[in-house]
């Protein structure tokens, strides 16, 4: 979404580009929400000279020791896609239509240049705050992902 989502604004008309994520939104998120769950099933054990010295896979994620720097990663990334995927995605997906009705109430794009009607600010409001919740909490996932890659990458021998 910080790569794919800026190129295809500046590459696509403004209406392919919302028919474009409106399409690809729930498969991404979708995907996001799946992975953290993967990852806590490969949780991988802690390998000692005498042998295996940690539980692997989701008893190693709830593990007491791994709460902080594995479960708490995992669910984090989890909590947030699933939020992105049941209510923040379609809560977009909503307010984008009924901005797209609002437009030809209005007879003029939400895009253009002020005034708009007080209806349409307010949709305008309200997409840009579940743009940017949705986004910063891409950013928190992306750094609890990071966070869970340098704990694995410490137990690397």
């Amino acid at each position: 979404s910080f790569i794919g989502g800026p190129v295809a604004y500046k590459a696509l008309p403004r209406a392919q580009f919302s028919s474009l994520q409106s399409a690809i939104f729930p498969i991404y998120f979708s995907l996001q929400t799946v992975l953290p769950v993967l990852l806590a099933f490969t949780y991988p054990a802690a390998k000692s000279l005498t042998g295996i010295s940690s539980q692997s896979g989701f008893s190693g994620v709830f593990a007491e020791h791994n709460r902080l720097d594995v479960l708490a990663p995992i669910a984090t990334t989890f909590a947030i896609h699933i939020a992105n995927l049941t209510y923040i995605g379609p809560q977009t997906t909503n307010i984008m239509k009924l901005r797209k009705h609002q437009e030809t109430r209005d007879g003029k794009k939400s895009y253009d240049p002020a005034p708009h009607s007080p209806e349409m600010q307010k949709l305008n409001r309200k997409f840009g705050i579940m743009h940017s919740v949705s986004a910063s909490l891409n950013l928190v996932a992306l750094a609890a992902t990071v966070w869970y890659g340098v704990v694995l990458a410490e137990r690397l021998q």
